[in-house]
């Protein structure tokens, strides 16, 4: 291996590294005046985002780290197809990816604290892998509606997506690299290692569902109307309850 291709790998890394830690759970929560590492799971990820501000707000955090898998991936591969560099087996792609998500979970923006990866991961394997990403995106939803459990999906979307890669390469479908087999392997392992703490509680039976009663529902209104967290509502109430007694 040459020192310009090691130069180009490096550089790949960094760029996919950098793009990855964008912080967007971090800034989403400080824009609402929240430190998400205080509140609900104090996870920097679009599932704390949606339980702690609301689903809007969510929804735009996963977009975000999804893109943040999503263009490394891409912006390589045009590189690749208009010729910049030649990369059969696709090791420059696999690079970007795992700069993307290894940024998304040891940011250094936020002192290497971040979410467990699983938004900045599909996005990063829609571009290596994209019937894979539909199949287990697929499994995610049934899983989800099925038990209400975010975990518990993301776990099996995990687990599933390297398996229907290989498959889906032995039909000659979408023939995958052996090295993006690898890595697609990789990623499930340590997607599910970042769970380890869910798959406890879920063993546990204390994990919790993601459902909102009515009253939940109210205080994250609330929350967003006024900028107030669902704790500091929960204060003001209690002085409310306390003047009244007095």
């Amino acid at each position: 291996m040459t020192t310009s291709v090691i130069i180009y790998f490096v550089a790949v890394f960094l760029g996919a590294y950098l793009i990855g830690a964008l912080p967007w759970a971090y800034l989403i929560g400080r824009w609402k005046g929240i430190d998400l590492r205080e509140y609900g799971s104090g996870n920097y990820g679009a599932t704390n985002v949606t339980r702690v501000i609301g689903k809007w707000h969510g929804r735009l955090c996963f977009i975000l780290d999804f893109l943040k898998g999503f263009v490394p991936v891409f912006a390589v591969s045009m590189m690749i197809k208009y010729g910049w560099f030649d990369d059969k087996y696709q090791l420059s792609q696999i690079v970007a990816a795992f700069g993307a998500v290894i940024g998304h979970i040891f940011p250094v923006y936020t002192r290497f604290r971040g979410g467990k990866g699983m938004s900045t991961s599909a996005g990063a394997i829609l571009g290596l892998a994209p019937y894979s990403v539909l199949i287990a995106a697929a499994v995610w939803v049934v899983v989800f509606l099925a038990s209400r459990y975010v975990s518990l999906a993301s776990i099996a979307a995990a687990a599933v997506l390297p398996v229907c890669a290989t498959f889906i390469s032995m039909m000659k479908l979408y023939v995958h690299s052996y090295y993006v087999l690898g890595f697609l392997y990789l990623l499930a392992l340590l997607a599910i290692v970042k769970h380890s703490s869910n798959i406890k509680r879920l063993m546990n039976g204390t994990e919790s569902r993601f459902e909102k009663d009515s009253e939940d529902e109210a205080s994250e209104a609330q929350a967003e109307t006024t900028g107030s967290t669902p704790e500091q509502n929960g204060e003001v109430g209690a002085e409310k309850e306390d003047m009244e007694q007095k």
